[in-house]
């Protein structure tokens, strides 16, 4: 869940980073409008896990999309299997 708040009110940092956990965001906000996100390490952490992981995913994907393909029998004569 978010909270959002100001980043005038980070004066208040300690008081607010205690709101701050894993699924619990502070939105911290600029003239009215989100400006910074302040998230758990470990949630941040698992974000960019799973964006490496969609990027290669898509890097395969495109290889699928743009590279010849073999089939199971040719891949294991390719092996000698």
């Amino acid at each position: 869940m978010e909270n959002i708040m100001p980043v005038s009110d980070m004066r208040y940092y300690n008081q607010k980073l205690s709101d701050v956990n894993v699924g619990s965001q502070v939105i911290l906000t600029r003239n009215g409008k989100a400006a910074y996100a302040v998230v758990d390490i470990e949630e941040w952490r698992s974000t960019q896990a799973k964006l490496r992981l969609l990027e290669e995913l898509q890097k395969g994907y495109q290889s699928l999309q743009n590279e010849k393909t073999v089939s199971r029998d040719e891949f294991r004569n390719s092996l000698g299997i």
